[in-house]
C-alpha cells in the first residue's frame, strides 16, 4: 500500500508522540509508534501502558487502509533531517519492509505487525464530562504543574488535582510549602467531582494545548481521564487516592496587603540568592507604611546584602521570611507587572495573587512562612 504526507506535519505529530514513550519498556513493542491508515486520515498512537496520545492528520494521498508500527526512534531520525517536502510510503503489508521515498532519495526499514500494540481499557464507572476553554486550561496547568510534589511517598501529592464544582475548574498543586490554586470557568458542558492528573499527562498537554483552539474536552472516571483536544486525545490512568483539603490552609483574614512590582521583586531575589551558600535560603522581608526591605544573611560565610524597594502597603508593620528560591518559582509563573501579598502574622501563609487578576482569571499562590531568628 502507498500513502503520501507533508514532512513537516508528519514531523510535528511525532514530536508530540515520541513523548510519551518511555526510555525502557516492559513490551518491545512500546518503544514504537503504530501508524494506522483511515481513508484520508493518518492516525498516529504511541503509549506507555499509563499514558496514550494519539493524534489525526491529514493525508494527501492513500490507497488502501493499513496498519503497523514503526519504531520511534527510527521514523524520528528519518524525518527530523528532511526538507520540506511530500513523503511517499510504500508498506509491504506482507514483510512489512517501508520505504520512504522523498525528492532526492529514500529510506528503507523494517517495521512490525500492529497485532500486538495494547489499546487501552474500555473505561470502567460511571463517567463525568467537562469542557474548558484550551488557552485557559493551558495557562492553569502552566502555574500549577511546578508545585506538584517529587515524593513517590506521597503520591497525590505527585499531580494536579482539577476540583470541578460550581461551573468551574479549581486546578490545585502543592508539595507542602507551597500551594497554587487557579480557577478556571467551565465552558458548554458541565459536571461535579474531582481526579488527579499525573505529572506526565500534564506535561503533554503542555506541549499540546499550544496548538489547539476552541474547547478541550476532559471526561474521567474513578481511575482514567481521556483529554481531547482538536485532532489530538490523551488517554491516562489517574492517581487514586484522596487529596489533602486545600482549602483548609488558605487564610481567611489576612489584614496586611503589599502591592509590589513583580519584575522589581524577583530581580532582588536573583541578586540575593546570588549571595549564599547552598544552606543560606531564608530571604526577609519588612514590610512597613514605607516600603519594603529585601534582605538576607549568610553567617557561615559572613556574606549580606540588603535592598529597599517601592510597594504600596496597607497595615502593621510585618517581617516575614520566605524560602527565596520558592517565591521565586512562585513569581516566575505569574504574568502580571504587579502581584499582591497578604499577610497575617509571621508564622502563618502568604498569600500571592496577580494585580489585577486578568477577565476570567482567579490565581492564588501560598507560601509557608519560614521561622525568623530576630
Amino acid at each position: 500500500m502507498k500513502f503520501v504526507i507533508q514532512s513537516s506535519e508528519l514531523y510535528a505529530r511525532l514530536q508530540i508522540l515520541g513523548r510519551v514513550i518511555a526510555s525502557k519498556n516492559n513490551l518491545p513493542i512500546l518503544d514504537g509508534i503504530l501508524f494506522e491508515t483511515q481513508g484520508d486520515t493518518l492516525v498516529l498512537t504511541a503509549s506507555d501502558n499509563e499514558t496514550t496520545v494519539t493524534s489525526r492528520t491529514a493525508l494527501i494521498e492513500c490507497d488502501a487502509n493499513c496498519r503497523f508500527v514503526i519504531n520511534a526512534k527510527t521514523i524520528q531520525d528519518t524525518v527530523r533531517e528532511l526538507p520540506e517536502q511530500p513523503l511517499t510510503f510504500f508498506v509491504n503489508e506482507g514483510s512489512f519492509e517501508v520505504t520512504i521515498e522523498y525528492q532526492n532519495g529514500h529510506y528503507r526499514f523494517m517495521a512490525s505487525p500492529a497485532d500486538e500494540y495494547p489499546t487501552p481499557p474500555p473505561a470502567d464507572g460511571e463517567r463525568a464530562t467537562i469542557a474548558l476553554d484550551s488557552a485557559r486550561l493551558l495557562a492553569g496547568i502552566g502555574r500549577t504543574a511546578f508545585a506538584t510534589d517529587n515524593d513517590e511517598y506521597r503520591p497525590v501529592m505527585t499531580g494536579i488535582f482539577f476540583d470541578v464544582a460550581e461551573g468551574n475548574a479549581t486546578l490545585v498543586a502543592t508539595d507542602r510549602h507551597k500551594m497554587v490554586c487557579d480557577k478556571t470557568p467551565l465552558a458548554g458542558e458541565s459536571a461535579t467531582g474531582s481526579f488527579i492528573l499525573p505529572k506526565k499527562p500534564a506535561a503533554l498537554l503542555k506541549s499540546i494545548l499550544p496548538k489547539a483552539e476552541g474547547q478541550t474536552r476532559i471526561s474521567w472516571t474513578p481511575r482514567s481521564a481521556t483529554i481531547e483536544t482538536g485532532d489530538t486525545c490523551v488517554t491516562c490512568r489517574l492517581i487514586e487516592g484522596r487529596y489533602p483539603n486545600y482549602q483548609s490552609v488558605i487564610p481567611s483574614d489576612a489584614p496586611n496587603s503589599a502591592t509590589i512590582s513583580r519584575p522589581a521583586l524577583v530581580s532582588a531575589l536573583r541578586r540575593m540568592l546570588s549571595f549564599s551558600g547552598a544552606t543560606a535560603s531564608l530571604i526577609k522581608l519588612a514590610f512597613n507604611p514605607g516600603g519594603l526591605t529585601v534582605s538576607r544573611e549568610d553567617v557561615d560565610f559572613s556574606m549580606s546584602a540588603e535592598e529597599a524597594l517601592l510597594c504600596d502597603y496597607q497595615g502593621s508593620p510585618i517581617n516575614i521570611g520566605f524560602k527565596g528560591q520558592y517565591l521565586l518559582e512562585l513569581l516566575n509563573n505569574l504574568e502580571s507587572e504587579e502581584i499582591t501579598i497578604r499577610m497575617s502574622d509571621p508564622s502563618r501563609p502568604g498569600v500571592v495573587t496577580p494585580t489585577p487578576q486578568a477577565e476570567g482569571e482567579d490565581v492564588l499562590m501560598l507560601l509557608m512562612p519560614m521561622v525568623l531568628n530576630d
